[in-house]
């Protein structure tokens, strides 16, 4: 499972679904499944609206939503092995008394933790109304940060570009765009990540290609294809199978 932390708040991450205004659809966040407002869907011999049908089909089709976000692999997931678990015992209901006793630890350790969450809880609620109040100035497209992708390794400076920088970096990197043509593969990291994004960009998602494959398409971009099938697996754009048979973006 993975997720575009940049498109979903927290009652879309809760959901499991977004709902897009200008499209008037709802997407399943996991697997990205349809549902048009206006259309009729079956299930179970009834038929349900586009909101009952698209939440039916997370409930059905995903499981419980708790687990599938507690164990996303993502940078953003911080919480720890320990975390997690008391996390788990808290969902379930469990007294704090037969928490600690299924953790092996005392019921005051317990409810210091349940009160550290609430804490953080609180904290995060409060960043996150600064922040949108903050992003709902509008800001220029040129100054707009662009997001990092889901696959990054590692998140540091090289990831901080602006959308006018981004176009810089590619229009001296390609010297086509349709079809694209890479002129030259920047040695400076963040140019690479840059190029790179846009390289990948010419990938299905959650395709499956044969090594085979990838080859050609980058062959087509720029003729050192080994380097760019390097670089995209070790920057997290693309990942491969362990014997190599299978490579996806993602």
């Amino acid at each position: 499972m993975e997720l575009d932390f940049d498109s979903f708040n927290v009652e879309t991450l809760k959901n499991g679904y977004t709902f897009h205004s200008q499209e008037k659809r709802y997407v399943c966040n996991i697997c990205g499944a349809i549902f048009e407002e206006g259309e009729i869907y079956p299930y179970n011999d009834r038929f349900f609206e586009a909101i009952r049908a698209v939440q039916i089909h997370v409930e059905k089709e995903h499981g419980d939503l708790f687990d599938s976000l507690l164990t996303v692999d993502s940078k953003y997931m911080t919480l720890t092995d320990n975390q997690k678990e008391l996390l788990r015992l808290i969902h379930t209901g469990m007294s704090d008394k037969d928490m600690a006793v299924k953790l092996g630890i005392s019921p005051s350790t317990v409810r210091h933790q349940k009160f550290m969450f609430r804490e953080k809880s609180k904290q995060a609620k409060l960043y996150l109304a600064v922040f949108e109040l903050a992003s709902e100035k509008r800001q220029l497209d040129k100054d707009r940060i662009l997001p990092v992708h889901n696959g990054a390794k590692m998140v540091d400076e090289r990831y901080v570009t602006t959308e006018e920088e981004s176009e810089k970096i590619m229009m001296a990197a390609f010297e086509s765009f349709s079809p694209l043509k890479l002129k030259v593969f920047p040695a400076k990291e963040k140019k690479k990540i840059v190029v790179l994004r846009k390289i990948a960009d010419q990938f299905e998602k959650e395709k499956k290609y044969a090594e085979k494959e990838v080859n050609q398409i980058l062959k087509e971009i720029f003729e050192d294809f080994a380097t760019l099938r390097r670089y995209l697996i070790e920057y997290g754009f693309m990942e491969r199978t362990k014997d190599c048979k299978d490579y996806w973006v993602k």
